[in-house]
């Protein structure tokens, strides 16, 4: 394979994951709530639904004959668990009780640029100055969204809580990301996330116990539970791994540009949520600086190879 169809492959495989990852926001909020009609904790559904993925990964481990990470790979491993296993499920969980799919999917809509950034610390690549301004114009633009939107609740500028919790998602996804996709180039891809979440059994299967819901629940919510589970925190991982370790952590991460869109059009159907004129200008706004930003050059071993074959 030579480069060039190796940075295809990357880039389709993360866009496998991506669409994975678009139905996220909204089964969380199937399976949290909203806060008139609560259903499942946000601890539950963050930490049960890694207890599910960790013990469909034990499985996976097992099967393939997968390696004991050497003492190199531990840190890496536990970074990766505090930001896809712990941290964006957890701030997702207790924002989407709060925020409709629609409204979280603008917030998260500058995850690639955040990715990209911390893809070009670890791996030593130099996006360009046009791509670190699009970046601030991204965040920016989220931020001033969230404040319109709090300060028409709230009858002034101001920014809710659970907008600051998606943020601080955001930020732990693109560490996650960042991280896994370091160790992708050690390991199997498949195998980064598995073993975060194994590791992660001593903490996430005592903390689903104790907050197990104890309420009937709506079937729909289980059914949202079981999707987080299966598809957002182990499957959606396999795809977009090993498209993080084909194509280039800064370059792959660009494909995530389409996810707000299509977190808006599941969440439609989904909830029975309405798409208004400015939340789509300012999804739309976030996705083209998303755009732009993709279009800057980025300095890397990988496409100075490339530059160097034609």
């Amino acid at each position: 394979m030579n480069p060039q169809q190796q940075i295809n492959k990357g880039l389709w495989l993360g866009l496998l994951g991506i669409v994975i990852f678009s139905m996220t926001l909204a089964m969380t909020r199937l399976a949290v709530g909203t806060s008139d009609a609560p259903q499942m904790s946000s601890v539950f559904i963050a930490m049960g639904r890694a207890v599910v993925a960790a013990g469909l990964s034990a499985l996976f481990l097992l099967a393939t004959r997968a390696p004991f990470p050497n003492r190199e790979q531990w840190w890496p491993l536990a970074i990766t668990a505090g930001g896809v296993v712990f941290g964006f499920p957890l701030f997702t969980s207790v924002a989407m009780r709060y925020v409709e799919a629609v409204h979280a999917s603008v917030i998260v809509g500058v995850l690639p640029l955040a990715t990209a950034a911390v893809g070009a610390l670890l791996h030593r690549q130099r996006p360009s100055t046009g791509f670190w301004l699009c970046a601030a114009l991204g965040s920016a633009l989220v931020v001033g969204f969230a404040m319109l939107r709090s300060g028409s609740a709230g009858g002034g500028l101001s920014i809710h809580f659970a907008d600051l919790l998606l943020l601080a998602a955001m930020l732990c996804a693109a560490v996650g990301y960042g991280f896994g996709a370091r160790l992708s180039q050690l390991m199997r891809a498949e195998h980064v996330i598995c073993w975060a979440l194994v590791i992660s059994l001593p903490l996430t299967l005592p903390l689903a116990i104790v907050s197990w819901p104890v309420a009937p629940l709506k079937a729909t919510a289980w059914w949202g539970f079981a999707y987080v589970a299966v598809f957002s925190m182990w499957l959606g991982f396999f795809a977009w791994y090993r498209g993080l370790a084909l194509g280039g952590t800064v370059r792959v991460s660009q494909v995530q540009l389409v996810q707000p869109f299509l977190s808006m059009l599941f969440a439609v159907p989904l909830l029975g949520e309405r798409l208004d004129a400015v939340t789509v200008g300012f999804g739309l706004a976030v996705i083209a600086t998303v755009f732009i930003g993709k279009k800057m050059s980025v300095n890397s071993p990988l496409t100075r190879r490339i530059a160097s074959e034609c």
